[in-house]
């Protein structure tokens, strides 16, 4: 998909890097875990890496995987009253000790996307409402219900179990990483694992790996939690396995609660790093280019071209004082959303220490690994005729136990 960052980055070499001098080249753009493990291949020097990038954009776990020593310190270069522009929650996350590694440019939170035009059909047919996806437990419930209703397809898929489980556990009041590990023996873990292990292994939500919206546009789903920014991938037709289309209408909806009364959920997206060159005209050329996207005007056209939201006060302020700045209806509904959930949930970032990055890959690993084991089992056990609820409550305990046999390295 074409990025709205290389739109600006164009637009960045026409203007301001002509008049400076400078140019942003692109080399890559790719998920963040691929950005993960290439940016590790390089800093280790590994056969066939390529050299470090100038500048890339990624997740605060990276500079552990870099090495921090490498890495620009931007407060060496932006003044205290340039950074003072910037909202605090968002630019918190990139310092490292006094150093601020991590640039804040475009920031997101997570959000429940939705079919609307199957959504409502299916609606029709059962009786249900949007008032179900309000809630967790409600969802799955939905969930399970689609999938009977649609003959056996999931009805969603999670993008991220890690940060399910790291807002669930603090909505519930325990903490999901303590101490750098993993916390999969607290109570408030089991918790949160019962409602979601028993919708997967009943079958509403998809096990498989790859992106959401590859199985919205074949109808393999009708929604997914994820990031904001997810709008950008939201397709307006979908095919049928018999090659009919549908146009489509797709909303987005706020990140379902734990429990009435109790809103939380992550602010996530990545930031701008740069490494350090022993040329000081790069090191300078990375900064003109950094404050030029994080200027209002700027960062605003940036990040209201992909869900994401701006990250300096200006610019926050003038998004929700004006949504259609967004354009498309899709995005403006995104935006007018997320104004109630900006209002009414508390935010959390995802916290970072060390082996962040390889903990969340294995518990996501983990969780589809155990959770699409339980399914095939109840799927086999229940067509023999044992009783389905019963089946389901002990696969739900026993794959419990077997991530926290998994995880007991991270925990």
């Amino acid at each position: 998909t074409k990025s709205p960052l290389n739109d600006a980055i164009a637009e960045f070499n026409d203007t301001v890097g002509r008049k400076n001098g400078v140019t942003v080249n692109v080399v890559s753009v790719t998920s963040s875990s691929a950005i993960d493990k290439a940016l590790l291949a390089s800093a280790n020097g590994e056969p066939g890496a390529e050299e470090l990038p100038d500048l890339f954009t990624a997740y605060p776990r990276v500079a552990e995987i870099v090495g921090e020593d490498k890495l620009i310190s931007w407060n060496d270069y932006f003044s205290a009253d340039e950074l003072a522009v910037f909202r605090n929650e968002f630019i918190s996350e990139g310092y490292f000790g006094d150093k601020l590694l991590m640039l804040p440019i475009a920031k997101s939170s997570e959000a429940l996307f939705l079919n609307r035009t199957l959504f409502d059909r299916f609606c029709s047919d059962t009786g249900l409402s949007d008032d179900m996806l309000r809630t967790f437990d409600g969802f799955f419930e939905t969930a399970n219900i689609y999938y009977d209703w649609s003959g056996g397809q999931n009805f969603t898929q999670i993008n991220d179990f890690y940060n399910y489980a790291y807002i669930g556990m603090k909505s519930c009041g325990g903490e999901f990483i303590r101490d750098g590990r993993l916390n999969l023996n607290d109570d408030a873990f089991e918790e949160i694992w019962y409602p979601l292990s028993k919708a997967a292994i009943y079958g509403g939500i998809c096990l498989d790996d790859g992106y959401a919206a590859s199985r919205w546009k074949t109808v393999e789903i009708i929604s997914n939690i994820g990031s904001t920014a997810d709008i950008l991938y939201q397709p307006e037709m979908v095919f049928y396995p018999d090659n009919t289309t549908e146009g489509i209408t797709s909303v987005s909806l706020p990140y379902p609660a734990f429990s009435e009364g109790k809103y939380c959920a992550v602010h996530r997206g990545g930031g701008l790093f740069a490494v350090k060159n022993e040329d000081e005209r790069k090191n300078y050329g990375a900064y003109i280019f950094a404050k030029w996207l994080t200027e209002k005007e700027n960062n605003l056209k940036f990040v209201a071209g992909a869900g994401y939201l701006p990250v300096t006060d200006e610019a926050f302020s003038a998004l929700f004082a004006d949504t259609g700045i967004a354009g498309k209806e899709s995005y403006k509904n995104l935006y007018d959303m997320m104004s109630g959930m900006l209002s009414s949930y508390e935010l959390y970032a995802l916290p970072l220490y060390s082996g962040a990055s390889d903990i969340r890959s294995r518990f996501e690993q983990n969780v589809k690994l155990v959770l699409k084991s339980a399914h095939n089992q109840y799927i086999e056990r229940t067509e023999k005729g044992e009783d389905k609820e019963a089946v389901l409550n002990e696969l739900a305990a026993s794959s419990l136990e077997e991530l926290k046999k998994l995880s007991s390295k991270d925990m």
